[in-house]
């Protein structure tokens, strides 16, 4: 069954399309990764889906029920968090403080439990839980707001280029986290340059071009295309 299902989706900057009819589904359970150039409205669709931007056209489904119109804060209570591209922690809180913003939708008495949880999962977020978050590096933010979108306890996790800016060996540690995580069961859409990491985490993918899908199959047939690899992969890693 499909937890989200996307229908002809259209998002605009006043003259300027930048989804040009989207539509695909993510079924629960399920790591679906969206491959695409800079450019391509990758992020743009995951601000869509997070209720921060204002649709032109299509319908957005979560669980059956159409969440097209609501706003981000709704759309976080029906169980979609979002760990956004540039990781975006609040620099001048530390990490606790950070890790329980997290948790604003939900009620408070269960919000340390699911701190912990992430202090287990990450434990140098529990080392530096009294740390400015600003002062973090670059890979101990991303854990940071991959933590803070899992306190929200979601159903469907949205990634936006969680290796941004890393060095190759914190990219493997995060990619092992998120294989933790969608282990649990957490549906997880994953926006992502590095194409290979993120469909060796996937099920499936789908290959947005110019605001629109050109591609999707599943991840090991996309690892395995010629075109992919030319466009994506490079050939000689292939």
């Amino acid at each position: 069954m499909s937890l989200l299902v996307i229908e002809d989706l259209r998002v605009a900057y006043g003259p300027i399309e930048a989804l040009k009819g989207v539509s695909l589904s993510v079924a629960a359970g399920e790591v679906v990764a969206i491959l695409g150039a800079n450019g391509a409205g990758k992020t743009t669709l995951m601000r869509a889906i997070s209720g921060l931007l204002v649709k032109s056209g299509g319908r957005i489904a979560f669980d059956g029920t159409d969440v097209t119109r609501l706003g981000a804060d709704r759309i976080v209570q029906r169980g979609i968090a979002q760990s956004p591209e540039g990781r975006r922690v609040f620099s001048t809180l530390t990490v606790a403080e950070n890790l329980k913003l997290g948790g604003f939708t939900r009620p408070s008495r269960e919000v340390p439990a699911s701190i912990e949880a992430i202090y287990e999962m990450f434990p140098r977020l529990a080392e530096r839980r009294g740390q400015f978050a600003g002062t973090l590096s670059g890979g101990e933010q991303q854990m940071l707001a991959i933590g803070r979108a899992l306190v929200a306890r979601p159903r469907l996790l949205l990634l936006d280029e969680p290796s941004l800016g890393l060095a190759p060996i914190i990219i493997q540690g995060i990619f092992r986290s998120l294989r933790r995580i969608a282990d649990t069961g957490v549906t997880i859409l994953i926006v992502e340059q590095n194409a290979r990491a993120a469909l060796r985490l996937a099920d499936r993918g789908y290959v947005l071009e110019v605001g629109r899908i050109m591609h999707q199959d599943s991840a090991p047939n996309l690892l395995a295309s010629a075109q992919i690899q030319d466009a994506y992969l490079g050939r000689a890693a292939g």
